[in-house]
Order: structure tokens, then C-alpha cells, then sequence
């Protein structure tokens, strides 16, 4: 079986089904899609490989008690897929919180993904759901950067 993401819907389908299944995430159907040179960046990491990231992967899922995303935008031009996301998760005892993000996924020839940039806020959407200390950090970063 050769494994590249077609288009959109094969896309979703195998996106989604990694973080809405009993609240653990599960990406062992989706990693064949993924380059052996995969690059992936976000606010948090850089990583550098399949080896590291599926180390990542594993981390994210052992941390996680209930976690689930939804798309809520996609777009494909030829290999560039950018899509937005909501993400519900609930670290140990703390509140469930949502974190609003964007993905761009870069396809190599082959139909894998090759490259893979998140962008979120992960403070600011934490600290949104923390009475008392939302409006000191909305209030700090407007001050700062507003």
C-alpha cells in the first residue's frame, strides 16, 4: 500500500481520527503518511526526523488525560495544505482549555508530509481559561505589545 495524502478528505479523515478517539491521541494510522526526514516546528520544539517525532507524538499522548481537535478551516493548493484547528485538552487535574491554532503542511513528491509548521498561542489560550490571571496576562501583553 503506498501512503500520500490525495486531497482534503482523506486529509480530515485521517487528522481528525488522531485526537478524537477516547481522549487519548492515537497517531499510529497516520505516521506511515509522514516523510522519514519530516520537519516540525512549533512554539514549544523543533524536531528534526521520524525517530524524533514520534518521540514527540508519544510524549504528547502519555501527558494526555483528554484532549480533542476540531478543524474548522482547510485549504489545499498543489503540496501546501494550511488548515485551522481547535484544540480541547485536559493536562492531569487543571481546567479544560482550547487552543486555537494553524497548521501548514508541506508534501513532498511522494505525497508525504515533509514539513509540518504549527502556530498557536499555548499561553494566552491557557491563560484564558485561569480566573484571575487572564485579564493580568491580557492586560500585561496588551501593555507590551499593544
Amino acid at each position: 500500500m503506498v501512503y500520500r495524502i490525495k486531497n482534503i478528505e482523506q486529509f480530515t479523515d485521517l487528522w481528525t481520527t488522531i485526537y478524537n478517539t477516547k481522549g487519548r491521541p492515537d497517531w499510529s494510522h497516520i505516521l506511515q503518511y509522514y516523510d522519514e526526514d519530516i520537519y516540525f516546528r512549533d512554539c514549544i520544539q523543533e524536531i528534526h526526523g521520524m525517530r524524533e517525532f514520534k518521540a514527540m507524538t508519544e510524549r504528547l499522548t502519555n501527558r494526555s488525560q483528554d484532549l480533542k481537535m476540531k478543524i474548522t478551516n482547510i485549504m489545499m493548493e498543489g503540496k501546501l495544505l494550511f488548515f485551522e484547528w481547535e484544540m480541547t485538552l485536559n493536562f492531569r487535574q487543571t481546567r479544560t482549555s482550547t487552543i486555537y491554532g494553524l497548521s501548514r503542511i508541506t508534501l513532498n513528491e511522494e505525497g508525504k508530509i515533509i514539513e509540518q509548521r504549527d502556530y498557536y498561542d499555548l499561553w494566552g489560550d491557557v491563560f484564558d481559561n485561569i480566573p484571575g490571571i487572564s485579564k493580568v496576562y491580557r492586560m500585561f501583553m496588551k501593555k507590551l505589545f499593544g
